[in-house]
C-alpha cells in the first residue's frame, strides 16, 4: 500500500499518495496551470511533500498570466532560432500585458519576420511540446549553454552573486540553476532548451492561439548603454482569443487617445527638437486649458488656507546639500552650472566661481520662507503653495510626451505643522486632492502607501519612519479608499501616499502625492515657539495635487480623447450659419456669448456648410450652434453635439443659458 501524506490543498486538509504532483491534484481542472507551494510558485510537475500548503493558480489570475506569457516567450525564442539559426539568446521575461525576448542577430527583425514567427509559433503550440524542468550544476549549465554567450554571462553573474541588470533574476538565482527543455511528446526528444528559473505551463498547447507579436526595438544587453545593442521582440498572450481581441481593442483605443497625437491634431502643444527632449511648449489652444487648470487650482488652494508664494528656477547647489537632495537625488538633477568665476589677464583665478543648479524641487526654497522670520505655534498649520517650475534629468528613453518631461510646473505645497496636527493635515490634503481629481472628471482611484525597505537610500531613524508611516496609513485607511502597499517606494526622507487614478478606458495613472517629512525641518533648523515658550521643530508635509500641470494635462487629454468638457475646451462654442445670409444673425448670438466670457467663434469662411460641420467635429468643439431660415424666424438656434445628435430651434436666450450652465458648473459629462 502506498504511503499516505497530508497536504493542505486550497485551505482544506487532504490525504494523498506520497509523491503526488500538482498535475495529479488538479488533473481535471484545465484552468489550473501552476501552483503555490508554501507560497512559492511551482510547476504542476513538482512532487509534493507532507505538510505543505498548496494553492491553485489559474491561467487567468495575475500569476497565471505571468507564467503563460513567459512560456509564450520561450516558444517565440524557439521559433526565432528556427528562423535565424545564428540568433543568440538574451533574456525573455514577462511584462505587463505581455513579454519580450532579446536576441543578438545579424539583421534587425522586420514586420514580415513577425508574421512568419507567429505562424511558426502556432505550429510549435499545436505540437503540444512539454515544458520539462531540469536542475543542473553550474558546469552542466555551461555545457548546455556553450553556444549562448549571454547565458554564460548570466551564469557567471550568478556564481559571483551579481544580479545587476534588468531581467537577470528571470534566468538565474533562487539557489538553483535550472534549464527548461521543450520536449517532443511522441519521441521524448529535447527540441529546444533555455536557462530559466521558471515556472512554466505544463505544455505548449495551453498557450492556444491567443497570442500576438506586437513590435520590435533595439535594446541594450541588461539595460546598460555600456553593453551591446540587441534586437528585442515584444508580444502578448492571453487565456482566450476573446481576451486577446479585447486587449487589442484597448490598445487601438489607447493609440487613438495618445495625447502626443491629439496634441498635434488639436494644435495644443508640441515638442520642438530645437528645445531639447522633454521640454514642451504650449500653443494658444493648449495654453487656454493650462490657464483654466492653473486658475481653478490656485483659487482652490487659497480657499483651502494656502498662501501663494514664488521661488526662482535656480539656486546655489549648497541649498540642495542642506536639504539632502544631494547626493540622494543627484542622478535626477541636471549637472551644475559653474558661474561667477573671475580671472585676471593671465588667466589666474581672482574670484572663485560657484556651483548653481536648476531646481528639481521647490521644498528647500519654501523652507527658507518659513525660516525667514520667527514663527509661533499660532501660525501653524502654515501652508505655502506655488506653481513651481522644476527641472529633472529624465533619461531619453524614459521621456514620454507630457507624462514624463524634463521641465514641468508642480502645484506644489508644503504644510508646516506640529506633530499633533500632522494627522489632521494629511487628511485635509488627501481630501483636497481627491476633490480636485473629481472636479476634473477622474472619479475612479485607489491609494498607494510607499514605505522604506532595508536599503541604504533612506535617512532617519526606524522610530521616525514608523511614526510617519503610521500617520499616513491611519489616514489613508480611514478615508475609505482602497489602499495598497508599495514597499521600498518611499522618498529618501519619508513615506508617502500617492493617488492612482483610472481613466476612461481603465488605465491607471499616478497622480498627486502626500509625503511626511521629518528630515528637512532638522536640516534647515526650522523652529516655532510653542505655547509653553519652548522652541519646537515642525513636521513638514509635501503635497502635489496634480503631480505636475503637464502630466495632468496629458492624462486629461487621453481621458477625454481630446473632447474636453466645455469649461476646459479651448473653443467652447462654434457658430456655423447654414448660408452666408445668416452670418449677421449668428453674429449677434456670438456677441451675447462673448459678453458672458464664453470662448466662441463665428465660422463665416467661404467653406461649404458640410465641411464646416466636419471641421467642428474634428476639432471636438463641445457646442456647435447652427442657424438657418427657420431658426432665424423663431429667434432660435439649433445645437449640434459631438456625438452627431441635434436639438433644433432652441430659443437663443435658453441656448445661451444652457451653455453658461455647463461651463459654470464645470459639467464633465460629454
Amino acid at each position: 500500500m502506498l504511503e499516505q501524506i497530508t497536504l493542505t490543498v486550497d485551505g482544506e486538509a487532504r490525504e494523498v499518495n506520497a509523491g503526488t504532483t500538482g498535475a495529479e491534484l488538479y488533473f481535471d481542472e484545465r484552468e489550473v496551470v501552476v501552483m503555490h507551494v508554501d507560497g512559492v510558485l511551482r510547476d504542476l510537475s513538482h512532487p509534493l511533500e507532507a505538510g505543505t500548503a498548496v494553492e491553485r493558480v489559474t491561467i487567468d489570475s495575475p500569476a497565471g498570466l505571468e507564467v503563460l506569457r513567459h512560456s509564450t516567450a520561450h516558444v517565440m525564442a524557439q521559433a526565432v532560432q528556427q528562423l535565424r539559426p545564428d540568433a543568440k539568446l538574451g533574456i525573455g521575461p514577462y511584462i505587463t500585458d505581455g513579454f519580450y525576448f532579446d536576441f543578438d542577430v545579424a539583421e534587425p527583425f522586420t514586420p514580415e519576420d513577425l508574421k512568419t514567427l507567429e505562424k511558426m509559433m502556432l505550429k510549435i503550440v499545436n505540437q503540444n511540446q512539454k515544458f520539462a524542468r531540469r536542475v543542473v550544476t553550474e558546469d552542466e549549465a555551461k555545457i548546455a549553454m556553450a553556444n549562448e554567450p549571454y547565458k554564460l554571462e548570466l551564469l557567471n553573474k550568478a556564481s559571483t552573486a551579481d544580479s545587476a541588470g534588468e531581467g537577470v533574476n528571470v534566468e538565474v538565482g533562487a539557489g538553483e540553476i535550472t534549464i527548461y527543455d521543450n520536449v517532443d511528446r511522441k519521441s521524448g526528444e529535447v527540441i529546444w532548451c533555455d536557462l530559466c528559473r521558471g515556472p512554466h505551463l505544463a505544455n505548449t498547447k495551453l498557450i492556444s492561439n491567443a497570442f500576438a507579436l506586437t513590435r520590435t526595438s533595439a535594446a541594450y544587453w541588461l539595460g546598460s548603454e555600456k553593453n551591446k545593442q540587441l534586437q528585442r521582440i515584444y508580444g502578448t498572450a492571453w487565456p482566450t482569443k476573446e481576451a486577446l481581441k479585447a486587449y487589442q481593442e484597448r490598445i487601438a483605443e489607447a493609440e487613438r487617445r495618445d495625447h502626443r497625437k491629439l496634441g498635434v491634431e488639436l494644435d495644443l502643444f508640441s515638442f520642438p527638437d530645437e528645445l531639447g527632449s522633454g521640454l514642451p511648449i504650449f500653443h494658444p489652444k493648449g495654453g487656454v486649458i493650462k490657464r483654466e487648470m492653473e486658475d481653478y487650482v490656485r483659487d482652490r488652494h487659497i480657499e483651502e488656507g494656502f498662501q501663494y508664494v514664488g521661488t526662482p528656477h535656480i539656486s546655489k547647489d549648497g541649498l540642495f546639500h542642506t536639504s539632502g537632495h544631494l547626493p540622494y537625488y543627484a542622478d535626477t538633477m541636471f549637472p551644475p552650472l559653474h558661474i561667477d568665476e573671475e580671472r585676471d589677464e593671465d588667466g589666474n583665478i581672482t574670484k572663485p566661481g560657484q556651483e548653481y543648479r536648476l531646481k528639481a524641487m521647490n521644498c528647500p526654497m519654501h523652507n527658507l520662507i518659513f525660516r525667514g522670520r520667527g514663527r509661533s505655534y499660532r501660525e501653524l498649520p502654515l501652508r505655502l503653495f506655488e506653481f513651481g517650475h522644476v527641472y529633472r534629468y529624465e533619461k531619453s528613453g524614459v521621456v514620454h510626451g507630457l507624462t514624463r518631461v524634463r521641465g514641468f510646473a508642480q502645484d506644489d505645497s508644503h504644510s508646516y505643522v506640529t506633530k499633533e496636527q500632522a494627522p489632521g493635515e494629511v487628511k485635509h490634503l488627501l481630501d483636497f486632492m481627491l476633490s480636485l481629481l473629481k472636479d476634473f472628471g477622474l472619479n475612479d482611484f485607489y491609494l498607494e502607501l510607499s514605505t522604506r525597505d532595508d536599503s541604504d537610500k533612506f535617512i532617519g531613524s526606524a522610530e521616525q519612519w514608523e511614526e510617519a508611516t503610521a500617520v499616513l496609513e491611519k489616514v489613508a485607511t480611514e478615508s475609505g479608499v482602497d489602499l495598497v502597499a508599495d514597499p521600498g517606494g518611499a522618498a529618501y526622507y519619508g513615506p508617502k501616499i500617492s493617488v492612482q487614478a483610472k481613466d476612461a478606458i481603465g488605465r491607471t495613472w499616478q497622480m498627486g502625492t502626500v509625503q511626511y517629512d521629518f528630515n528637512q525641518p532638522a536640516r534647515f533648523g526650522l523652529e516655532y515657539q510653542a505655547a509653553d515658550g519652548t522652541r519646537q521643530e515642525p513636521v513638514m508635509i509635501h503635497a502635489a495635487k496634480f503631480g505636475s500641470i503637464e502630466r495632468f494635462l496629458g492624462v486629461l487629454t487621453e481621458h477625454y480623447a481630446g473632447a474636453f468638457p466645455a469649461w476646459l475646451s479651448p473653443v467652447q462654442v462654434r457658430a456655423i450659419p447654414v448660408a452666408e445670409a445668416f452670418n449677421d444673425y449668428l453674429g449677434e448670438v456670438v456677441a451675447k456669448l462673448k459678453a458672458q466670457g464664453v470662448r466662441v467663434e463665428l465660422e463665416d469662411s467661404s467653406d461649404r456648410f458640410p465641411k464646416k460641420i466636419r471641421t467642428a467635429s474634428k476639432d471636438k468643439i463641445p457646442f456647435v450652434l447652427i442657424a438657418g431660415g427657420e431658426d432665424a424666424d423663431a429667434n432660435a438656434v439649433s445645437f449640434r453635439f459631438r456625438d452627431g445628435s441635434q436639438d433644433n430651434q432652441v430659443p437663443v436666450d435658453e441656448a445661451v443659458e444652457r451653455i453658461l450652465t455647463a461651463i459654470k458648473t464645470r459639467d464633465n459629462s460629454n
